[in-house]
């Protein structure tokens, strides 16, 4: 690809955006953007070519979308040839359970997704199991234990009991309360001799009397059976749609309502639970469970729930009859558990079978991260033996924490608790590392995205980033586009040659498009364009002021007379409306030891700057970086004068030896607080004016982020005060 050509409309705030950025001669294009401007919103924008996906606008959905990136043949963009590398706060977001499983970022977010939509369905199950149970122990473990040998195979436990709940149909003990019949102390009572002996005899007696009954049989149809035959039948209408039931006993009985079927269940049951032999066996039982104060819950239930004595003689079987039935009453959230389980069974062994074969590019990630970047750890990978016998699939991750000579194997966890936020965001760049090493071996040409992938990195590591580029930069399958929006990174990556001055451009928005302007200020613009045009250029003659006033400040001191003077064209003096441009240039003369002087050397300085301003309102959108400085030093001294003529002090202001602005204003706001749309408007003269004017050669990114309509607009208002 030797040009990018792009034309976007309405994606993600960017109204209307044009331009071509040229790789011919250099595979970096750098953008610096202001906060707000456009830079988030073109790497969603790239970020949706790369999954596929359609852009828009998210506040205003309605509004008609184009989306046409090309390279300089007119094609298309694939989704395959780009890769964009967000901001550490958006990617460590996502970071769930399996960030340590060593895949390429495209199959991890697609395995996390598997096991999240597993982790949904799973914990929407065990919710409805547990309120179905009434219980407060682990549901997992208490169904694993019960199907298993261990408490730790929850899954294997539901895929065992899959057949028999198909074929079960319904939940006869689903209302029993779990924790009343399974209490521990319970179950330690029921395995004694004593009691074991008991209810053989109780159960003995019961089945002899239901082998006796008319409708129950043993091991077929039971009252539990009747009951729950009787509930579905009334559930769904059977009786009101005028169909009957026929019973096979000593002689056809024919029912033909719900009542009257649940009158003859009630009156079987009560023959069987009235036999008096049955009833002295079942006091036998309850004078045992009355002798333990502790079983009382237990005793009131059977006091009730007689029928229950039969399923007490085998526990396990119990449990599990139970465990059925609370599941089976939740067969839906089981079924989509089940299904979430074994949809993603088969991919992720997919993907663990790729994550095998991907052993050597992790290797060499891991090396290039322990090699390049200074953390107080290092990465190793601790199961390679066990993949490489075949006995793992997936590459792990270790860290070893480095503490001078000293150095121990800690989990991830405990790692990212003592690592400082640097440490944690150098942590991240390892699967950003992969994602490139990845896109090298295959030999496939990659548009690279990088947004701000250094913001607020530690220097060594910010430029531990930028060799990386800068190393990227010199294969021939990458091509980089550098979003940004902090100015020293920019000026690094130029400074650096990651990126050639031509193709360094910062955004420039109005209100209906941004746009891309030639890069200003890169390299100290006082030295190499300011300075130069002093006595050519009006606008670069007042912007020079501050520097110079700082070059006296540090090389002489704040008492000399030249400081002085130059101060009262940054702050209102009592002789800021006499100095004339012939001082500014004598001046600009003795500081640099040059000749030479402007044309209109008796002109008050403060006229130029007023003139200035007003020139600055008519001026084009833009980056407008001269504007700013203009405007700035402009409204500061309108304000200072205004503020001065009203509190009418003369003294007191020249007492003023320092912060002359915050002073002045609040002596204003004494002396006049009832002005208070004043007052709000000088109050945004000390927000907005100082970094446009106390800038210097190594920082002046405010300057950068501030539109100047918000200067222009400021000025008006101030000048409207007078």
């Amino acid at each position: 690809m030797k040009k990018l050509n792009l034309a976007l409309e309405h994606c993600y705030g960017i109204r209307k955006f044009d331009a071509v950025l040229d790789y011919t001669n250099s595979s970096t294009v750098a953008i610096y953007a202001p906060n707000g401007a456009m830079k988030s919103s073109l790497a969603n924008t790239f970020q949706d070519i790369a999954d596929g996906a359609l852009s828009k606008d998210r506040i205003f959905p309605a509004r008609i979308n184009l989306r046409e990136v090309k390279d300089e043949t007119g094609a298309e963009v694939s989704a395959a040839s780009v890769l964009v590398l967000r901001t550490y706060e958006e990617v460590a977001a996502k970071a769930g359970g399996t960030a340590t499983l060593l895949v390429n970022q495209v199959l991890r977010q697609e395995y996390e997704e598997l096991h999240a939509e597993i982790g949904v369905a799973r914990a929407a199950f065990l919710k409805a199991v547990k309120a179905q149970a009434k219980t407060k122990r682990e549901v997992d473990r208490e169904i694993s234990t019960t199907f298993t040998q261990s408490g730790d195979q929850f899954d294997l436990a539901l895929r065992r009991i899959q057949g028999e709940l198909a074929l079960q149909g319904d939940a006869p003990f689903a209302h029993i309360p779990y924790d009343v019949v399974m209490d521990d102390k319970v179950q330690a009572f029921l395995s004694t001799g004593g009691f074991h002996a008991a209810i053989d005899d109780y159960v003995k007696k019961y089945n002899e009397l239901l082998a006796a009954s008319k409708y129950f049989k043993k091991g077929t149809f039971n009252y539990y059976n009747g009951t729950s035959v009787a509930r579905q039948l009334k559930e769904n209408g059977f009786f009101e749609a005028k169909h009957t039931v026929s019973l096979n006993a000593d002689e056809r009985v024919e029912i033909t309502s719900d009542a009257q079927l649940e009158e003859l269940i009630k009156q079987e049951k009560e023959k069987i639970s009235g036999d008096a032999e049955l009833r002295k066996k079942f006091e036998a039982l309850e004078k045992q469970i009355q002798k333990n104060v502790t079983l009382r819950d237990f005793e009131d239930y059977l006091q009730n729930h007689e029928e229950l004595l039969p399923e007490l003689a085998d526990l396990a079987a119990f449990k599990e009859k139970l465990w059925k039935s609370y599941i089976q009453a939740n067969y839906d959230s089981y079924v989509t558990l089940l299904e979430k389980m074994q949809s993603a069974e088969v991919r992720s062994k997919q993907i663990e079978e790729q994550a095998a074969l991907e052993e050597t590019l992790w290797q060499k990630v891991i090396n290039i991260f322990n090699d390049r970047f200074l953390v107080p750890f290092r990465l190793d990978v601790v199961n390679k033996i066990k993949v490489q016998l075949g006995q793992e699939t997936v590459l792990r991750l270790g860290f070893v924490f480095k503490d001078h000579a000293e150095e121990a194997p800690v989990d991830r966890g405990a790692l990212l608790q003592v690592l400082s936020t640097g440490e944690k965001k150098a942590f991240y760049l390892l699967n950003m590392l992969f994602d490139i090493e990845a896109r090298r071996l295959s030999g496939n040409e990659t548009l690279v995205i990088v947004d701000d992938i250094a913001d607020s990195f530690d220097y060594k590591n910010k430029y531990a980033i930028v060799q990386y580029l800068s190393d990227l930069a010199e294969d021939p399958l990458f091509k980089l586009l550098i979003l940004t929006h902090n100015f020293d990174f920019y000026r690094t990556i130029e400074s650096r040659n990651l990126v050639l001055r031509k193709n360094c451009f910062m955004v420039s928005k109005t209100d209906h498009s941004v746009r891309l302007e030639e890069a200003v200020g890169v390299k100290n613009i006082f030295v190499n364009v300011w300075k130069p045009g002093f006595f050519a250029s009006r606008q670069m003659k007042i912007c020079c002021i501050p520097f110079m006033r700082n070059l006296i400040e540090y090389t002489k001191d704040e008492n000399n007379p030249d400081y002085s003077r130059l101060t009262s064209l940054l702050h209102w003096k009592a002789d800021s409306d006499q100095i004339t441009v012939a001082e500014l240039d004598a001046i600009y003369a003795r500081l640099f030891s040059v000749t030479g002087q402007s044309g209109n050397g008796t002109d008050l300085l403060i006229d130029l700057i007023r003139a200035e301003a007003a020139a600055c309102l008519q001026a084009p959108e833009g980056i407008n970086f001269e504007n700013k400085v203009v405007l700035a030093i402009a409204t500061r001294l309108q304000a200072e004068r205004f503020m001065a003529t009203k509190i009418n002090d003369p003294t007191w202001l020249t007492s003023i030896s320092g912060n002359q602005t915050p002073k002045i204003l609040k002596r204003y706001c004494t002396d006049y607080p009832a002005e208070i749309a004043n007052i709000q408007i000088l109050r945004r003269v000390t927000l907005m004016t100082p970094e446009n004017i106390h800038l210097n050669s190594f920082m002046y990114e405010p300057i950068l982020d501030m539109s100047d309509q918000h200067l222009r607009l400021l000025y008006q208002q101030v000048v409207a005060l007078q």
